[in-house]
């Protein structure tokens, strides 16, 4: 076993002892002279008292007179052998009859028969016993691999650390359960730190701050530095030539009184120290407290090589569980580096827009978080567990991927007019002013040459001058007309007509004043994209999409790719890019689709739109749930606890700055 025995002595272990055998008969029948001892022999009622659990072998010589309950023998266990001692009962309860005696007139015979009589119901009695025990092994062993199993799976460390305890407490009947993990201070020494415990006698212990050095100033550091189960029968009594102490400090702190101990140290694959599992005191009865030495000496018990066996296992499994959750943390934290580092690429490609992802991730998970405590409404039975919140945090945070492939003249166009049109459109009406002026000072000397009167001059003045007027108003519409706007709105009427005017170049051909193509951009009606470049645009959700699908992620977030894909869709089927309607639309799409208008029409860093105000950008979502695009029941939600706040008053650099577990758990 490998076990140090502080204070225990271990006899060497020995066979059973050949249990005593009962021997029920009746008065008329003489026991003793079978060779029954006379303080085995006991009066027939007795047999129908025993006891379920009782497992003393035990014999019954059946006679006539115990006839008259013949119903209640054949009901009787079948541990127990029936001897027939006259033709009557042979007869009687024929197949439950174990040894005859009838016909048997030898004496020696008829000893033989009982002692053969008397074996046969200790054998039953070895087996049954020994069938118990294994079936108790064996319910051991089932519940051994089910704890491994759910430990193995079990991702959330501070739960993992607790079944654990949890676990080793209940099957070594102890009062108290203790981990430590190893950890290395500043100055590379390593120490063991608390991380769970759970005392029976003292349910509100606060938490324990102190660590155990590794060394031979405690128990629990002499098992650590051994890596060998210790076990201790009475703390208060370690022998003189034990070369560790035990400090009573804690014991007197609580009003408690530490007897019995089981140290098992935690070790890996490769022999390294994890931690340790520490038990304390086993009781005889569960729910003894041990708030004293009179308590300790009426309930504690030591721990026995079936406790240390079992601890053992369960500190091996409880090593590689905790292994593999931190695994499983590193995992965790890459993946997290990973989709922060995508977002980053987003942001540089697009820093107009820097933040939004983190802004409607924030959002997301708050408006989940308020969605599980209204507890009313169509989501009253709605409830996001923790791994359900990460993956809406991730698909929130992935969102926009897409836009990666998004020309930049495209993603980054602030006006209605492509920045090479807006030039050529500005520089025309330079052109056109020029030519204007060209045109009225030569008309002015054409004037001069002649006999014309003053008067011409102040007309031609006039006419000039109102062209200009008329000039400047035509390209004041048109850089109206190229601001964008939130809402839909009529393109200017004046626009077709200035596009109907032309102008002379210098080579004599005639040049309109806008051509179709530029009219075409000013009349958008709504925001800075036509068409063509709104479905390039669109596209970026396709690419989210594709890119997405492309990543091998785990069962926990195999949905991530669904809800991002969506947060274009709408409820009434007017959305892209799959034109889904309500009913296929999972809630943590419609969180981040409403997170992310929210976030479009707030922010005021964006080239191509005004920011405008939370309240009058809450007023447009809740026109668009009215209509049906948007789920109205979430909106409320959202308005009512006021969920908005924190990503309208908090820098999202900040936001981005807090660690995710801080997020998930709001």
């Amino acid at each position: 076993m490998g076990a140090f025995l502080v204070g225990m002595t271990r006899e060497p272990k020995r066979r059973r002892p050949t249990p005593n055998c009962l021997v029920f008969h009746g008065p008329g029948f003489d026991a003793v002279a079978l060779g029954a001892p006379p303080q085995s022999c006991k009066e027939p009622d007795g047999v129908f008292k025993l006891r379920r659990g009782h497992s003393e072998p035990a014999v019954l010589l059946v006679d006539e007179t115990l006839l008259v309950r013949a119903e209640e023998l054949r009901r009787l266990p079948p541990r127990i052998v029936f001897v027939a001692t006259d033709e009557r009962s042979e007869h009687a309860l024929g197949g439950r009859i174990d040894v005859s005696l009838v016909g048997v007139e030898q004496e020696i015979a008829r000893r033989r028969l009982f002692d053969a009589a008397c074996q046969l119901a200790v054998t039953r009695a070895v087996a049954r016993s020994t069938r118990r025990r294994l079936d108790h092994a064996r319910r051991v062993f089932d519940e051994l691999r089910e704890i491994g199993m759910a430990l193995m799976l079990e991702r959330d460390r501070a739960t993992l650390l607790h079944q654990i305890v949890d676990h080793l407490k209940r099957f070594t009947q102890s009062d108290a359960g203790i981990m430590l993990l190893i950890e290395t201070g500043e100055d590379g020494e390593q120490r063991l730190r608390p991380v769970a415990y759970e005392f029976d006698s003292l349910p509100n212990l606060p938490p324990v701050p102190q660590t155990v050095p590794i060394d031979n100033t405690s128990i629990m550091g002499h098992a650590a530095m051994v890596k060998e189960p210790v076990v201790i029968a009475d703390s208060y009594a370690l022998p003189p030539d034990a070369n560790f102490s035990r400090n009573p400090a804690f014991d007197k702190q609580f009003g408690y009184w530490t007897r019995s101990m089981l140290i098992v140290p935690m070790v890996d694959h490769v022999d390294r120290l994890i931690g340790e599992l520490v038990l304390v005191n086993r009781k005889s009865e569960r729910g003894a407290r041990i708030d004293g030495k009179a308590a300790a000496d009426k309930y504690v018990l030591e721990y026995t090589d079936r406790q240390v066996n079992v601890a053992r296992a369960l500190a091996s499994v409880a090593a590689v569980s905790i292994e593999n959750a931190q695994l499983h943390v590193q995992v965790e934290r890459t993946l997290e580096g990973v989709v922060k580092a995508a977002v980053s690429a987003i942001d540089q490609r697009d820093p107009s827009t820097k933040g939004h992802s983190v802004r409607v991730a924030t959002l997301a998970l708050d408006l989940a978080a308020a969605v599980d405590r209204a507890g009313r409404g169509a989501y009253r039975d709605t409830h996001f567990t923790r791994r359900q919140m990460r993956e809406l945090y991730f698909a929130s945070l992935l969102h926009d991927f897409g836009k990666v492939t998004v020309h930049e003249d495209v993603l980054l166009k602030a006006k209605k007019l492509p920045p090479l049109l807006a030039e050529r459109v500005a520089n025309r009406f330079d052109l056109i002013r020029r030519t204007m002026e060209v045109d009225h000072q030569m008309a002015r000397a054409r004037l001069a040459c002649s006999s014309a009167a003053p008067a011409d001059g102040a007309r031609l003045d006039a006419e000039f001058a109102d062209r200009i007027r008329q000039l400047d108003h035509m390209r004041q519409v048109v850089r109206d007309a190229n601001e964008p706007t939130v809402l839909a709105e009529p393109a200017s009427a004046e626009l077709p007509a200035i596009a109907k005017r032309t102008f002379e170049m210098l080579d004599g051909s005639m040049m309109p004043f806008l051509t179709p193509d530029e009219l075409r951009f000013l009349q958008i009606s709504r925001g800075t994209l036509d068409e063509h470049e709104r479905a390039e645009i669109e596209s970026h959700v396709e690419e989210t999409h594709r890119f997405l699908a492309h990543i091998p992620w785990t069962d926990d977030l195999k949905d991530l790719v669904t809800y991002a894909y969506g947060h274009h869709e709408k409820l009434n089927g007017s959305g892209y890019p799959k034109r889904l309607v309500a009913k296929d639309i999972p809630v943590q799409t419609r969180l981040i689709t409403i997170a992310d208008m929210f976030d479009a029409l707030t922010e005021s860093d964006r080239p191509y739109k005004p920011a405008v105000a939370p309240e009058r950008a809450l007023e447009i979502m809740k026109s668009d749930a009215d209509a049906g695009l948007l789920d109205k029941d979430l909106i409320d939600i959202m308005v009512e606890e006021k969920v908005y706040r924190r990503v309208v008053d908090e820098d999202w650099e900040r936001l981005w700055k807090t660690p995710v577990e801080q997020d998930l758990l709001r």
